[in-house]
Parts: structure tokens; C-alpha cells; sequence
């Protein structure tokens, strides 16, 4: 079980996307679980990725600023499937 850092919800591992903040200071999302870095759980939903950004709470688990262009990787990534890392 892993919490949303969004909405706090307990939820099992595999329904939950993992965002990593690489070694190398990249932003992205690990669909295997199994990336090297700090990591983050958010629902995969449109409610819990925007209150992730506008809270900042996805910052502070990442230990990162969150740039625009991760915020809109993140986006595409989560919501509409692509998978290049920012």
C-alpha cells in the first residue's frame, strides 16, 4: 500500500503512478516501480496530478522545484501516455 500525495489515499502500489526525481535531477514517471531515485505515488487521475502541482506537494516529496515543463510532462505522461523524461 502507498499514499497519494495528492488526495492521501491509501491505495495498492499498482494503481498508483510512481514519479521519480532521477540522480541525474530528471522528472519522471516510472511505470516499472523500479527507477533509481527519490520518488513520489499520485492516483492517475486529472484532480489528483493538479493539486499535486498547485499544492506543491509533489515538490516537497521530490525534494525539487517542479519546472513548467516537468509539471507538463507529467501531464501527457499520466493522463495521456507518452514517456520521454524532462
Amino acid at each position: 500500500m502507498r499514499m497519494c500525495v495528492a488526495c492521501r489515499e491509501m491505495k495498492p502500489k499498482k494503481e498508483l503512478v510512481r514519479v521519480v526525481r532521477t540522480p541525474e535531477g530528471e522528472i519522471v514517471a516510472d511505470a516499472t516501480g523500479r527507477k533509481n531515485g527519490r520518488g513520489a505515488y499520485l492516483c492517475p487521475a486529472e484532480g489528483c496530478l493538479n493539486k499535486a502541482i498547485k499544492t506543491r506537494a509533489l515538490e516537497r516529496a521530490l525534494e525539487q522545484p517542479l519546472s513548467e515543463a516537468a509539471a507538463d510532462y507529467l501531464r501527457q505522461v499520466i493522463l495521456g501516455g507518452g514517456n520521454e523524461a524532462v
